[in-house]
């Protein structure tokens, strides 16, 4: 059972790993992008934990399976604990109201024939170089080549006097690439628009062309910018002037003939034959008749707002004319392949590519790279912006893919993705270096890929709300998931943005693209836009939890991540338990998040989630059920322990997450006695706040971990420290 064999130190430390490098750990989720996954060694672990027979440590890099065993995931999103059931050979049940979270999901799952594929992929390379591929073509500054390709080009917004209708660009600042992936410093002039490189950030010196001064810092501030000619202040945006216009100002390039004798990036002002190409572009694109690029307005929302505010309203106005060009191109050569699976995986890859195929993609000026639309999970817009390379360019000797946001590095991480999936691997860390572990017998799919002997797995997907399942009441081994959080990132409306060119290309007509949006007025997130508020969130994570419930066997697990910076946020948890007559009979903290990602990093968001475990019936050791806060303090430094020992650096956030965590495991405890579901949602979140505060609330917990010495005697840890005798004997168990 996961509350005796979880090893909290074993699984933090490769969680912790895996959230640097996700995709290193688990390639699958290369398929296409979703939000804020959770670690796959977390599920793995907790799967293992629950059905294997010995202990974590020594099954984990083992291949198991657990033929028979019946798994559900009532809010599959990006799909991580159906994939690691599914790897282990659960047969698996899942449902997200989202269509593009269901399509995800089963192409990741799905079968593929990937010689097949990847003979497809290439072509569709080799037809866009055919046809496009001279718009990504420049003139190396070293050797005069025009063979030159092109990574990135930078646009700068461009903006109209109010006063004297003057064009003037909107600089934020003129540091074009830092020093710390290139020898020198790039500034583009303020004057003349030519590049400079100097040693001295802070001391950038003359421009080498016009010879005046460089500087760091550019006019366009806080929403306003002078206008260089007449001296009036703008403020920007306008959305009264449209989408943004944008200047191209600096491209980025990769010359195969000057390789190894200039040190480096290539960076170049663009020359005339550079500002042709993309009026070529435009005139090319102009005399078009799209059929897959979407007509849909962007409706309003959360997240949606920003974009009306600076001019869009509709999604192709986010793309300049040669992406628009590129991206109709590709989707008209992939609707002719023939074989499903094969046209899914490529309109997939599509989909996947147009977060770096946009206008609203930065340039990180210290990693020199691409940052995709979604890098801060909203919709960043910028000054400057970056134009990737459609095509991709690859170094052919090295089999490495040069810059990114290409059909090449989408093409490569979908290969090693299903690549995963036939050849699983788990890695190791043995005296600070890592080894890869490949654990043969496992595999992830609906079938073996080229294997006609081994039986097919049950893998059953569904674009709907888990109200609407047929599973048989007691039927289900385990319920796996990682729900919605309160107030979370509303993912529908940032998804949309690849949905709707996805929903053209696989046909609207189909289910389950019949719908304009993916957005749904039954989905669970908190919504200012739709008025959805607490008691929208709580009711509906308790209906799925009740649903869910019966669907169990009797002591099954009932087993979901969780983390949030305000205690409020998990009352309607707590509520949904009691609904469902589930007891917490565990709270495991282990690292989710990590620590540096550009959407919380600097926030004091906590990276630890909450891994609640619930059954219907079952035993709780005595210890486990704090009477005090300064018990209940003891427990959270035992976890902070484990965490410290599975190399986890515990911030303030973090603790206190923990402890929002046991305090509604005991609330849960406390209250099912008498709990009453038919009360107002109102009513019933007020019992649980009362419950914790007349227990002490989070800060009187935080007082006494502040004394570590108060409590001498230490509790037994809820981990793999606990002597299995101990926790065997009846004496030390409350049933339930």
């Amino acid at each position: 059972m996961i509350e005796q064999r979880f090893d909290i130190p074993f699984i933090a430390d490769l969680a912790q790993r895996e959230k640097q490098v996700q995709q290193n750990y688990r390639p699958v989720i290369a398929v296409h992008k979703w939000f804020a996954r959770r670690p796959g060694t977390l599920f793995r672990g907790l799967l293992l934990a629950e059905f294997a027979s010995e202990p974590l440590r020594d099954v984990f890099y083992k291949p198991n399976d657990f033929t028979g065993i019946s798994v559900a995931d009532p809010f599959m999103g990006g799909g991580t604990p159906l994939l690691e059931a599914n790897r282990l050979g659960c047969d698996i049940t899942g449902f997200d109201i989202n269509p593009m979270a269901y399509w995800i999901v089963k192409q990741e799952i799905e079968h593929l024939d990937l010689q097949t594929y990847y003979r497809e992929a290439q072509a569709l390379r080799t037809a866009l170089s055919e046809e496009i591929g001279h718009r990504y073509r420049t003139h190396c500054v070293v050797c005069g080549s025009g063979a030159a390709q092109v990574k990135y080009f930078l646009w700068v917004k461009v903006k109209k006097c109010d006063q004297c209708g003057t064009d003037f660009d909107l600089f934020p600042g003129y540091l074009v690439a830092g020093n710390t992936r290139h020898p020198r410093n790039v500034f583009v002039c303020a004057e003349c628009g030519e590049l400079t490189e100097v040693e001295d950030r802070s001391k950038p010196g003359k421009c080498k062309k016009c010879r005046l001064n460089l500087k760091e810092n550019g006019p366009a501030k806080r929403n306003r910018c002078a206008c260089p000619c007449c001296g009036t202040i703008n403020s920007f945006p306008d959305p009264r002037s449209g989408p943004p216009r944008h200047r191209l100002f600096s491209l980025e390039y990769h010359c195969s003939s000057c390789r190894g004798v200039q040190k480096g990036r290539f960076f170049k002002k663009p020359d005339e034959h550079d500002l042709e190409n993309f009026v070529e572009a435009e005139i090319r694109w102009a005399g078009m008749r799209p059929e897959y690029v979407p007509e849909d307005e962007i409706p309003g929302g959360d997240e949606t707002d920003r974009l009306h505010r600076w001019g869009y309203r509709y999604y192709r106005e986010m793309f300049n004319a040669r992406q628009l060009l590129g991206l109709e191109v590709s989707a008209r050569f992939i609707v002719g392949i023939a074989d499903e699976r094969i046209r899914n995986a490529l309109a997939t890859n599509l989909s996947d590519l147009l977060r770096y195929q946009n206008m609203l993609c930065r340039y990180d000026a210290m990693a020199l790279k691409s940052l995709d639309i979604f890098s801060i999970h909203g919709f960043p817009i910028g000054q400057v912006q970056c134009e990737s390379n459609l095509l991709g360019i690859m170094d052919y000797e090295k089999k490495l893919c040069i810059g990114s946001g290409g059909w090449a590095n989408i093409i490569e991480k979908f290969r090693k993705a299903k690549t995963f999936c036939d050849e699983p691997f788990e890695v190791r860390v043995k005296g600070g270096k890592k080894e890869l572990v490949p654990v043969k017998g496992e595999w992830i799919g609906d079938r073996l890929n080229g294997n006609s002997i081994v039986p097919r797995r049950t893998v059953s997907l569904s674009c709907a709300n888990a109200l609407q399942c047929s599973i048989p009441d007691n039927s289900l081994d385990a319920v796996v998931t990682d729900p919605p959080y309160f107030a979370n990132v509303q993912y529908a409306e940032l998804i949309d943005f690849c949905y709707v060119w996805l929903r053209r290309i696989v046909g609207g007509a189909s289910s389950p693209f019949k719908r304009l949006s993916t957005r749904n007025a039954e989905e669970l997130t908190v919504n200012d836009t739709m008025g959805r508020g607490l008691a929208h969130f709580a009711g509906g994570l308790s209906s799925v939890f009740q649903r869910m419930a019966k669907a169990l066997k009797p002591g099954a697990p009932f087993v979901f991540t969780y983390h949030h910076n305000d205690i409020k946020a998990y009352y309607p948890v707590a509520l949904a338990l009691l609904d469902a007559r589930l007891v917490c009979s565990a709270s495991l903290p282990c690292p989710a998040e990590m620590g540096a990602s550009i959407h919380i990093s600097g926030t004091g968001s906590s990276i630890i989630d909450t891994v609640f475990v619930c059954r219907t019936t079952g035993a709780v050791p005595k210890h486990w059920l704090a009477k005090s806060p300064a018990e209940l303090a003891q427990l959270i430094r035992n976890d902070s322990e484990m965490l410290t020992k599975g190399n986890v650096k515990l911030s303030p956030g973090d603790i206190k997450c923990i402890t929002y965590g046991h305090l509604v495991r005991l609330a849960i405890w406390a209250l099912r006695g008498e709990w009453d579901k038919t009360k107002p949602v109102e009513y019933r979140i007020m019992k649980i706040e009362q419950w914790i505060r007349d227990f002490g609330g989070v800060a009187a917990v935080e007082d006494h971990l502040k004394n570590n010495k108060e409590m001498k005697t230490p509790a037994l840890s809820h981990t793999v420290s606990e002597c299995r005798e101990d926790y065997g004997r009846d004496y030390d168990k409350i049933s339930f």
